[in-house]
This record gives C-alpha cells, structure tokens and sequence, in this order.
C-alpha cells in the first residue's frame, strides 16, 4: 500500500472556488495540492501557506505545470473575458499537457447547459467554449469526470447536493459544495468518464457522487 500523497494540480487556484479546493485538498490525507497561478504574488501568497505553487498561463506552454501532477482539477475561468482563449483553448491545452504526463485524471468544472449552449441567450459563447472543452476531454484518452453545477453562490457548504446526469431544471449549489463534489470526484472510481450536473439538495456529497 503506497501512503504517499497524490499530487493535486488545481488551475484557477486563485479564483473562489479554487481557494475552497485548495483549503479541502490540504486538509485531505491522499492529497497534496499544487496551486497554478498566474503572477509571482500569488504564487507567493500559497507559498507562504505551506502550499506548492506553479507559474502558468492557460494561454501558453504548460507542461512544466502538470510535470509531477497525479490529477488535474480545472477550476479556471476568464469570467466572460477571454472565453476562447482561457475556458476553451486553456482546457485544451491543460489537457494535452496533464496527458502528455500520463496523469491518472482529469476533473473538469463545467457549467450546466454546456450540453446545450444556444438555449442561453447571453451566456451562449461561454456555454460553447465549456461544451467544446468537454467534448475535448471526453475524446482525449485521459480519464476524467465532467461536473456541470447550477448557478453559484457563496453560502456556506450544505455538504448535500442533487446529482443527476441531466436535472431537467435550473438550480444553485453554493461554490463549497461544488468545490467538495470536485475533490470527491478525484478518487479513480468515482464518475468515471462520466458528466454530470449538480445543485443544491438532501443527498450527502460522498453518497451522491458514488456510480
């Protein structure tokens, strides 16, 4: 039995959700997390918390940022800003550089109605960039789970959600519980090349995320 940690490699360590990913993936004992972040400060910043830390823009080379990562968590997003460049062609990019690794898995943050973009009006773009960088992963070769949540709040965590390959209806999950289902779904056997979306409900998150 190997007791060594895994290697964790979070992009979008800096954002809201990917602090609450960070905190859950230091206080786990099969895990050790790797914050990818954009500028030295940062860096710094999660350094200075006993957290390792990579320098890294989704928009260029990133090999040297999944070099050592078991796992792969992307949490990134260019918040409507570059959704080509970062939530599009950044995934990609993540992608081919956690395969050319050979990392064990990859944990994509989605957004519900990434399966149908058009049905939005002004999220439309951003919902094709997410849906193409989906489909990506689906078709790379690395293993992976796709986790789709409703709109996010910053509640605190229930540490219960609703988890259904498709809900049918819109809903919130607050960022805790999200960043929960994505630390969960890290575990070889969970989703399993599987998509899935999530919101608020009465389903404790480690029985909910079971296949």
């Amino acid at each position: 039995m190997n007791n060594e940690k895994q290697n964790i490699v979070v992009a979008g360590a800096n954002g809201t959700t990917g602090r609450l990913i960070i905190d859950l993936l230091k206080e786990s004992e099969k895990y050790k997390p790797i914050a990818m972040v954009r500028k030295q400060e940062q860096k710094d910043r999660f350094e200075q918390d006993n957290v390792a830390a990579v320098l890294a823009d989704l928009e260029k080379e990133l090999d040297h940022a999944v070099q050592n990562a078991h796992k792969v968590i992307f949490a990134a997003g260019s918040k409507g800003k570059n959704v080509i460049g970062v939530d599009q062609e950044g995934a990609k990019r993540l992608i081919d550089a956690a395969k050319k690794a050979e990392a064990k898995k990859f944990v994509m943050l989605s957004s519900m109605g990434a399966d149908n973009p058009s049905a939005s009006n002004e999220l439309e773009d951003y919902l094709k960039a997410k849906q193409n960088a989906d489909e990506y992963l689906k078709t790379s070769g690395i293993d992976y789970s796709i986790v789709r949540p409703g709109s996010l709040t910053d509640d605190k965590a229930t540490g219960k959600i609703q988890l259904e390959e498709k809900i049918g209806q819109h809903g919130s999950i607050t960022r805790a519980d999200v960043a929960q289902t994505l630390v969960k779904a890290l575990e070889d056997n969970v989703k399993h090349n599987k998509v899935f979306e999530i919101i608020e409900g009465e389903t404790p998150i480690e029985n909910a995320i079971k296949n």
